[in-house]
């Protein structure tokens, strides 16, 4: 097997076993285009998955996150990323481990603008973590969310740009992630509370969570409507309706869609466009 077949094969295999959600989506993909959005998707689960750590202390991930966010801000360095995760060898996820594997997937012709939204993302998930996630107004969720969701849009967006000249909204689609963003905050309310940790704004109740939510994907619904390519616009319907499909449960008491729900909701975009 060559390392660009072997490569690809780990970035399908990895992405398959960190998240069927996106899995999908991507695997619809024409070919060029999904070896860019896979790569894409596992750069930032990469650093995601820093942030997210339960037991990494505080003052590591804002190390790992802004040295990151140097690093990929350069000519690249694979050497710099493996000295940096080399003390974190047993505590860090294997998606975070081979980040340097990931930037290798993407075609050359992209792989900046990947690397330069990663950049950015990272540096402003560090800037999360130093403030402790204090989320005190709409004005903070909106710039939380941009780093962690809002930012995967705009980046989305380039790589449909660059793949056939598709021109999609780039505000759209900061809200587009934002509202994908607020459903996993509110999924995952009662467990972040758990842990001593809330997204919500001071006061907000979950009706406010919901109407936030809401707002964002219906602006997410005005999105997909410029896109042309049937490739890519089932890649962006098919977690558009799963997020719609989530919110609707939250918001009837349940925890999260039934799996023929899913099933239905995805069924219903790969048939229909």
């Amino acid at each position: 097997m060559s390392e660009t077949k072997y490569l690809n094969k780990n970035a399908r295999d990895t992405l398959k076993a960190t998240s069927r959600t996106f899995y999908i989506p991507i695997s619809h993909l024409a070919k060029g285009l999904q070896e860019a959005v896979a790569s894409a998707y596992l750069c930032m689960r990469a650093i995601d998955e820093i942030e997210d750590h339960p037991e990494l202390q505080s003052k590591d991930k804002s190390h790992l996150l802004f040295s990151i966010s140097r690093i990929l801000q350069k000519s690249f360095h694979e050497n710099e990323l493996k000295a940096l995760f080399q003390p974190y060898q047993s505590q860090l996820p294997k998606v975070t481990l081979q980040l340097a594997e990931w930037i290798q997937v993407c075609p050359e012709t992209i792989v900046d603008k990947v690397l330069e939204s990663t950049s950015i993302m990272a540096k402003g998930m560090a800037e999360w973590v130093n403030k402790d996630w204090q989320i005190q107004n709409e004005e903070d969720l909106d710039e939380y969310t941009y780093y962690v969701a809002g930012l995967v849009g705009v980046m989305l967006t380039d790589i449909w740009k660059w793949y056939d000249q598709t021109d999609a909204d780039e505000h759209l689609a900061i809200a587009f992630g934002r509202g994908l963003q607020a459903v996993n905050i509110l999924r995952n309310h009662h467990e972040d509370k758990e842990r001593g940790v809330s997204f919500f704004p001071d006061g907000w109740k979950l009706e406010d969570m919901f109407a936030y939510a809401g707002r964002n994907l219906e602006l997410a619904d005005l999105y997909v409507k410029d896109i042309q390519n049937d490739s890519i616009l089932k890649f962006c319907k098919i977690p558009l309706a799963l997020a719609h499909g989530t919110l609707q449960a939250l918001m009837n008491g349940k925890e999260k869609m039934s799996r023929l729900e899913v099933i239905k909701a995805v069924g219903k975009v790969v048939g229909n466009v």
